[in-house]
Protein backbone atom coordinates (compact mmCIF):
# COMPACT_ATOMS: atom_id res chain seq x y z
CA UNK A 1 0.00 0.00 0.00
CA UNK A 2 2.91 2.36 0.62
CA UNK A 3 3.88 2.12 -3.05
CA UNK A 4 0.40 3.10 -4.21
CA UNK A 5 0.32 6.06 -1.83
CA UNK A 6 3.75 7.11 -3.08
CA UNK A 7 2.64 6.82 -6.70
CA UNK A 8 -0.47 8.89 -5.99
CA UNK A 9 1.64 11.58 -4.36
CA UNK A 10 4.02 11.61 -7.33
CA UNK A 11 1.07 11.86 -9.73
CA UNK A 12 -0.32 14.82 -7.78
CA UNK A 13 3.09 16.52 -7.80
CA UNK A 14 3.41 15.96 -11.55
CA UNK A 15 -0.09 17.33 -12.08
CA UNK A 16 0.83 20.48 -10.13
CA UNK A 17 4.05 20.86 -12.12
CA UNK A 18 2.05 20.55 -15.35
CA UNK A 19 -0.38 23.24 -14.18
CA UNK A 20 2.56 25.48 -13.29
CA UNK A 21 4.09 24.85 -16.71
CA UNK A 22 0.80 25.78 -18.40
CA UNK A 23 0.74 29.07 -16.50
CA UNK A 24 4.34 29.83 -17.52
CA UNK A 25 3.53 29.04 -21.16
CA UNK A 26 0.54 31.40 -21.05
CA UNK A 27 2.75 34.21 -19.76
CA UNK A 28 5.71 33.55 -22.08
CA UNK A 29 6.36 35.40 -25.31
CA UNK A 30 9.00 34.34 -27.86
CA UNK A 31 10.25 36.43 -30.77
CA UNK A 32 11.21 34.93 -34.12
CA UNK A 33 13.36 36.93 -36.53
CA UNK A 34 13.96 36.68 -40.28
CA UNK A 35 15.73 38.71 -42.92
CA UNK A 36 18.41 39.98 -40.53
CA UNK A 37 15.76 41.55 -38.31
CA UNK A 38 13.57 43.01 -41.06
CA UNK A 39 10.63 40.85 -39.93
CA UNK A 40 9.89 40.00 -36.31
CA UNK A 41 7.06 37.79 -35.07
CA UNK A 42 6.10 37.38 -31.41
CA UNK A 43 4.25 34.24 -30.33
CA UNK A 44 2.81 33.19 -26.99
CA UNK A 45 4.21 30.08 -25.37
CA UNK A 46 1.28 28.20 -26.86
CA UNK A 47 2.06 29.34 -30.40
CA UNK A 48 -0.52 32.10 -30.92
CA UNK A 49 0.82 35.10 -32.85
CA UNK A 50 0.75 38.23 -30.67
CA UNK A 51 2.66 40.78 -32.74
CA UNK A 52 4.39 41.23 -36.04
CA UNK A 53 6.88 43.98 -36.85
CA UNK A 54 7.90 44.67 -40.44
CA UNK A 55 10.68 47.07 -41.38
CA UNK A 56 9.18 49.84 -43.57
CA UNK A 57 11.84 49.13 -46.21
CA UNK A 58 9.93 45.94 -47.06
CA UNK A 59 6.67 47.75 -47.85
CA UNK A 60 7.58 47.89 -51.55
CA UNK A 61 4.77 46.20 -53.55
CA UNK A 62 7.40 44.61 -55.79
CA UNK A 63 8.78 42.78 -52.74
CA UNK A 64 5.52 41.23 -51.55
CA UNK A 65 6.60 37.65 -52.18
CA UNK A 66 9.85 38.13 -50.24
CA UNK A 67 7.91 39.72 -47.37
CA UNK A 68 5.53 36.76 -47.24
CA UNK A 69 8.49 34.34 -47.14
CA UNK A 70 10.14 36.33 -44.33
CA UNK A 71 6.95 36.34 -42.27
CA UNK A 72 6.73 32.57 -42.59
CA UNK A 73 10.42 32.22 -41.68
CA UNK A 74 10.06 34.47 -38.61
CA UNK A 75 7.02 32.51 -37.46
CA UNK A 76 8.91 29.22 -37.92
CA UNK A 77 11.85 30.63 -35.94
CA UNK A 78 9.61 31.60 -33.02
CA UNK A 79 7.74 28.27 -33.14
CA UNK A 80 11.03 26.32 -33.03
CA UNK A 81 12.05 28.29 -29.94
CA UNK A 82 8.70 27.51 -28.29
CA UNK A 83 9.04 23.80 -29.10
CA UNK A 84 12.52 23.72 -27.54
CA UNK A 85 11.26 25.59 -24.47
CA UNK A 86 8.29 23.21 -24.10
CA UNK A 87 10.57 20.17 -24.33
CA UNK A 88 12.69 21.53 -21.50
CA UNK A 89 9.61 22.40 -19.44
CA UNK A 90 8.18 18.90 -19.98
CA UNK A 91 11.40 17.27 -18.80
CA UNK A 92 11.29 19.43 -15.68
CA UNK A 93 7.59 18.75 -15.07
CA UNK A 94 7.88 14.99 -15.50
CA UNK A 95 11.09 14.70 -13.53
CA UNK A 96 12.97 13.51 -16.60
CA UNK A 97 10.52 10.67 -17.21
CA UNK A 98 10.19 10.17 -20.94
CA UNK A 99 6.72 9.92 -22.41
CA UNK A 100 5.78 7.31 -25.02
CA UNK A 101 6.34 8.36 -28.66
CA UNK A 102 3.35 10.26 -30.01
CA UNK A 103 1.94 10.92 -26.52
CA UNK A 104 0.46 14.41 -26.49
CA UNK A 105 -0.43 16.38 -23.41
CA UNK A 106 -3.22 18.95 -23.59
CA UNK A 107 -1.61 22.38 -24.08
Amino acid sequence: MKNIAGLMKQAQQMQQKMADMQARLDATEVEGVAGAGLVRVTLTGKGAMKRMKIDPKLADPAETEMLEDLIIAAHADAKAKIDAMMETEMKDATGGMSLPPGFKLPF
